[in-house]
């Protein structure tokens, strides 16, 4: 099998000052196009270090996708450790900086001089193309290895990845199909409490379990090559089974795009009145294109449930997220057309942090409006998740 890795560059990436989604977002790319990845490492900002990795890696790797250090300051170094490793020389690249002199002419800019290291690349090495950026990417062998540097701002760095460093290395490994991976999201449940039910399960030879926690959400992944698909989907509803009322959401999309589809469909508009997610569910909702007709953030108010309810009055459809209570528990309300569900919530987290706590209580609520669009009764309780009360208003 092709034994594809990564190299990100930067002390900022290495010192945990900005968070590497460039890595995680390549990863899943290339596990679809049956390139999974096999290792990933970091290295900061300093050229012996990048000209040792790259020595290193080009012994082992087949493919090594290198992202970050081709800007124009001193500290990017990327294509000085590329052609230091290789034992070459850097030399301009003459279509590339008439690129990038075109490109701020159209903008009405000087490039500072600065900028024409950028298109500077190793000796024998092929240009990669970046329509959005001033950094053009590069690809070189490297003893058994195969190459590419690619800029780190995320968007030229996918594009570039997509459009050109994919279908280079299709073209040259035909790799095989892209392995399948079923998933579902989970809500309220543990993971060793779902893992003692699923480890009983007998799955298909080749097809494994994975877990991946993320509060106050876990995901369920069965992954297995594409040949056993009718295999794998023949023992996925036991998994749905054992998942139960903790399952939340099927595929890749996050429960607020499903609730915004759910609801544009239908033609239904939402209002959202909260104190205790201070806007988080709102944000949640708009950004996935949900349509609100309303929103407030409230301070602290211990109201009673009826009182909570008349919140949003020129919305027939509501969301409701109350103040912390004495005992620890949050109220919501979610008011329908059918009338309005009032369940009041203990939590137990008391160990986590603010955010996690508020996470938590904005899933909650669009559980709450979840069930109640599948026609399942609104409130419930399941796993850590304890509902104190819940009622009908």
């Amino acid at each position: 099998m092709i034994r594809v890795e990564m190299l990100a560059t930067g002390d900022e990436v290495l010192h945990g000052q900005i968070v590497d989604t460039n890595a995680a977002w390549l990863a899943e790319v290339l596990f679809a196009e049956g390139l999974p990845m096999t290792s990933r490492m970091t290295v900061g900002d300093k050229l012996e270090e990048l000209v040792a990795a790259l020595q290193q890696r080009s012994q082992i790797a087949d493919v090594l996708i290198v992202n970050g250090g081709l800007g124009p300051t001193s500290d990017d170094l990327s294509s000085l450790a590329a052609a230091t490793a290789a034992g070459v020389k850097l030399e301009m690249n003459s279509q590339w900086l008439a690129t990038m002199e075109s490109w701020f002419a159209e903008r009405g800019r000087v490039m500072a001089p600065s900028n024409r290291k950028q298109a500077e690349i190793p000796q024998n090495a092929e240009m990669l193309d970046n329509p959005v950026g001033t950094a053009c990417g590069f690809a070189m062998q490297l003893n058994r290895c195969w190459i590419f540097f690619t800029p780190g701002v995320p968007s030229e760095f996918k594009l570039m990845v997509e459009q050109q460093i994919v279908p280079r290395i299709k073209a040259r490994f035909a790799p095989a199909p892209g392995p399948i991976c079923l998933r579902l999201t989970t809500f309220g449940r543990g993971e060793s409490s779902l893992a003692s039910e699923l480890e009983a399960l007998t799955l298909p030879q080749g097809a494994v379990m994975g877990y991946r926690s993320s509060m106050p959400i876990i995901e369920l992944k069965l992954t297995g090559p594409a040949e056993i698909r009718a295999q794998m989907e023949m023992v996925w509803p036991e998994v749905r089974k054992i998942a139960g009322d903790s399952l939340i959401f099927e595929g890749t999309e996050p429960l607020p795009v499903q609730l915004a589809d759910e609801l544009n469909a239908r033609g239904l508009t939402l209002g959202i009145s909260e104190n205790y997610t201070g806007g988080l569910l709102s944000w949640h909702l708009t950004s996935a294109g949900a349509p609100l007709g309303y929103g407030e953030v409230l301070p602290v108010l211990h109201e009673t449930p009826q009182a909570m309810a008349e919140r949003c009055q020129d919305c027939a459809l509501a969301l409701v997220v109350g103040s912390q209570l004495d005992d620890e528990t949050i109220p919501f309300v979610l008011r329908t057309p059918q009338g309005c569900f009032f369940q009041r919530v203990k939590l137990n987290l008391q160990r986590h942090s603010l955010r996690i706590r508020q996470e938590t209580v904005a899933m909650t609520a669009m559980n709450m409006l979840r069930r109640w669009l599948q026609g399942k009764p609104a409130t419930g309780g399941y796993g850590w998740v304890e509902v104190v009360e819940e009622k009908q208003l």
